[in-house]
């Protein structure tokens, strides 16, 4: 049988699909194929995009709720955060870029935490992220690999990543933009590479250069993550798919 109506791509799942009669249901499942009732892809959909633009709607309002909440259990840890040692904007503007790569931040206690130890002098919201994020390296783990005892993961070629590092030191100079292109275009090969094994992307970094690369390729690939080698926390195992950049990259995706 072929099944009547058009075939649109549902976002949520990221999958081709078949709106069908509701007396084609029982049929449909019996061939095999996951039926799933409208108003749950609607209700999918709302919310992903609400995951997606968390970071534009949290305001320092929200973020003030957060800290009075936390602050009936632990006063003192909130006080001496803010405004003892961060403006409520600098806060907003870190967990603003959580929420930016879909870092939940429900452990508020964590965050606070990490922010009033590491703050120091003029340390920026975006050096205070990375710090965080270690912090919150087991949460991050879940969310990009649940509770599977091993991460596959892509690493960069250790020249290329000692480039990229010497030019992010120096404020993104330096940097050959065939180098960047080539870069992006072997991310992507690999990420194909991995999504066709059913394994979800990762890219391994060093944390100094997490930041760049994620906003240079986060928006170009879906369903991907960069984590920083120390966000993976210590109990879980690393398993290296592919190496990005150097003469050895084409052989390496090919193997994978």
């Amino acid at each position: 049988m072929i099944w009547r109506g058009f075939k649109p791509r549902i976002p949520p799942f990221g999958l081709d699909a078949v709106w069908i009669d509701p007396s084609d249901r029982d049929e449909a499942q019996s061939r095999g194929c996951i039926v799933v009732d409208s108003s749950t892809v609607i209700a999918t959909h709302l919310s992903q995009l609400l995951k997606n633009d968390a970071h534009k709607l949290i305001s320092q309002d929200d973020v003030q709720e957060l800290l009075d909440k936390l602050a009936t259990s632990s006063p003192k840890l909130v006080e001496n955060l803010v405004p003892g040692l961060m403006t409520l904007a600098d806060v907003t503007r870190v967990m603003h870029n959580l929420l930016e790569e879909g870092i939940p931040i429900r452990d508020i206690r964590t965050i606070v935490g990490a922010l009033s130890e590491h703050h120091q002098g003029s340390r920026t919201p975006d050096d205070l992220t990375r710090q965080v994020r270690i912090a919150l390296g087991p949460a991050i783990y879940q969310t990009v690999n649940g509770t599977e005892p091993e991460l596959s993961v892509m690493v960069l070629d250790s020249r290329l990543e000692q480039m990229l590092m010497q030019a992010v030191a120096s404020d993104g100079g330096g940097i050959e933009p065939t180098l960047i292109d080539g870069m992006i275009e072997q991310v992507g090969s690999v990420c194909a590479t991995m999504e066709a094994a059913g394994t979800t992307p990762v890219l391994l970094v060093a944390s100094n250069i997490r930041s760049f690369l994620s906003r240079l390729l986060r928006g170009r690939m879906a369903n991907f993550y960069i984590l920083a080698y120390e966000e993976v926390p210590a109990d879980k195992k690393v398993k290296v798919i592919s190496t990005v950049g150097g003469a050895s990259n084409n052989a390496a995706i090919a193997g994978t």
